[in-house]
């Protein structure tokens, strides 16, 4: 197995175990964190041969993590694998492929498909030139993405509130559940959207 290791980014913690144990018992080193913030700190410290990351996750997302990655002459040439089940439209794609990302892989994870890929780019890297994106193109589109993902939230809410009333009693513990799944999701993508319109207007007095 070639030297380095694979940093696996992820805040959940069940899925972050089973790739980390999945990717130690094909032979890998594996390196963990729990956001994009935490794993820059790792990366200041060793750079890893691979990066493998979801998308959705607190204090600095995927797309935040790649595009500081691919800014920075030291580290962006390091591959990263992207990993949602968010980000899942043509234009997520896209906008994943314009900021550097070297692949995209939708949960749930097929695991045959996901080995291959890492075994790939563990040996090859990423491509010479990946792309580089300006600050300002990249707050545009990554806002679009998230003002996208928040309104696709709020309708889902509102249906499943009202489907809530209609189904049987014994449902609705799983149903509420699930609901509350997708409040906290759409409470982070508000976060973020205001993080994200904060540092574009700081930006904006600046120039």
């Amino acid at each position: 197995m070639q030297q380095g290791y694979i940093l696996i980014v992820e805040d959940v913690p069940d899925i972050l175990r089973l790739l980390e144990e999945t990717l130690k018992f094909k032979g890998y080193r594996a390196v963990t964190a729990f956001n994009g913030q935490e794993a820059l700190e790792r990366i200041r410290r060793e750079r890893p041969a691979l990066v493998i990351t979801d998308i959705m996750m607190p204090k600095l997302d995927g797309f935040g993590l790649v595009h500081r990655l691919r800014i920075n002459p030291e580290t962006r040439n390091i591959p990263v694998i992207f990993l949602t089940a968010t980000y899942v439209a043509l234009e997520d794609k896209a906008f994943a492929l314009n900021i550097g990302a070297t692949r995209f892989i939708e949960k749930p994870v097929n695991f045959e498909k996901f080995l291959e890929t890492v075994e790939q780019l563990f040996t090859q890297g990423a491509p010479a030139d990946p792309p580089l994106m300006s600050e300002a193109e990249f707050y545009e589109g990554y806002r679009q993405r998230l003002e996208k993902k928040l309104n696709q939230k709020n309708i889902q809410i509102t249906r499943d509130e009202r489907l809530l009333e209609t189904i049987p009693e014994e449902e609705k513990s799983t149903f509420r559940a699930s609901l509350q799944s997708a409040i906290n999701e759409r409470n982070e993508l508000r976060r973020l959207l205001e993080e994200l319109n904060a540092r574009i207007e700081s930006t904006t007095k600046l120039e």
